[in-house]
C-alpha cells in the first residue's frame, strides 16, 4: 500500500524572522540541509512513497528545490494556494487524496515512528489522530487554591504543570473533508471544534521522544545546537 503524506509549507514564517527574510521557512537550513529536506528524508525512511507539498509563499523557490522528488526516490507534487488557507483548508484543494493519509507541518523535527503512527491510525479506524507532546509549565510562585469564601484550601510551592500540545503531525481519514469549506481559510482549531461538536472525536497519541517546532528564532537556534544529536538520531 502506498503511503501518502501532505506537508503544509505555505506559511510566511513571520515568527522566524530575520531568518526568513530571503528564504521561505521550509528552506531554512539546519546544518547542511533545509528543514523540509530533512522531513522528506525521514518520511522516505518510513516508507512514504508520495508526498504532496502545500505551498503559497515563495512557492516557486520550493518547487525549484524539490522538483519531482527523484533525488530522494519519492514522488513529490504540489498543491498551490492562491491565498492563505490556514492548516486544514489546503486539503480541499488536493483532488486525489487516499482514504487515510499523513498531514504535518513543514517545520517540525521529531524522531516519531511515522510508520507506526500511520498503521495504528488505520488499525483503530480513527477519523483523525493527533500526535501530542507533553510540555511542562514551571510556575515560579506559590499557588494558592481557595474556595468561594476566600479560605485557603491548599497550597503548592512552585508547581510543575503538565499539559499536552499538538505536535503538528496528524493522521487523517478523508471523511474530515466534509467539514472543510472549499478555498476558504480553515484551521486545525476549526476542525477540532467541528469534530467534537459532531461527536467525531479525534484520538490523541502522546509521544515522549524528540520534538521541536522550528517556529521561532529560539527554537531554530536550539535545532542548530542539537545538530550533532539529531544527526545520530536520524542517521544523516
Amino acid at each position: 500500500m502506498d503511503k501518502r503524506a501532505v506537508i503544509l509549507a505555505g506559511g510566511k514564517g513571520t515568527r522566524l524572522k530575520p531568518y526568513t527574510i530571503s528564504l521561505p521557512k521550509p528552506l531554512v537550513p539546519i546544518g547542511e540541509n533545509p528543514i523540509l529536506e530533512i522531513i522528506i528524508k525521514i518520511l522516505v525512511k518510513h516508507n512514504f512513497t508520495h508526498i504532496t507539498i502545500a505551498i503559497n509563499h515563495q512557492a516557486d523557490i520550493i518547487r525549484a528545490f524539490f522538483g519531482t522528488g527523484e533525488k530522494w526516490d519519492v514522488k513529490i507534487d504540489y498543491s498551490l494556494e492562491d491565498k492563505p488557507l490556514s492548516t486544514m483548508g489546503p486539503l480541499r484543494l488536493i483532488p486525489d487524496l487516499p482514504e487515510d493519509f499523513l498531514v504535518m507541518n513543514g517545520d517540525v523535527l521529531t524522531d516519531l515512528n511515522f510508520m507506526d503512527f500511520y498503521e495504528n491510525h488505520i488499525k483503530e479506524k480513527n477519523i483523525f489522530t493527533i500526535s501530542a507532546y507533553q510540555k511542562i509549565e514551571f510556575v515560579d510562585f506559590g499557588v494558592l487554591n481557595m474556595d468561594s469564601t476566600e479560605t485557603l484550601m491548599s497550597f503548592i510551592e512552585k508547581p510543575r504543570i503538565p499539559y499536552n500540545v499538538s505536535m503538528g503531525i496528524y493522521m487523517v481519514n478523508k471523511k474530515i473533508l466534509q467539514f472543510i469549506p472549499y478555498d476558504q481559510p480553515y484551521g486545525f482549531d476549526n476542525l477540532m471544534y467541528d469534530l467534537i461538536k459532531t461527536k467525531n472525536h479525534p484520538k490523541v497519541k502522546v509521544f515522549n521522544g524528540y520534538w521541536l517546532d522550528i517556529g521561532r528564532p529560539d527554537d531554530y537556534e536550539q535545532s542548530i545546537n542539537d545538530y550533532e544529536l539529531l544527526k545520530n538520531k536520524f542517521g544523516w
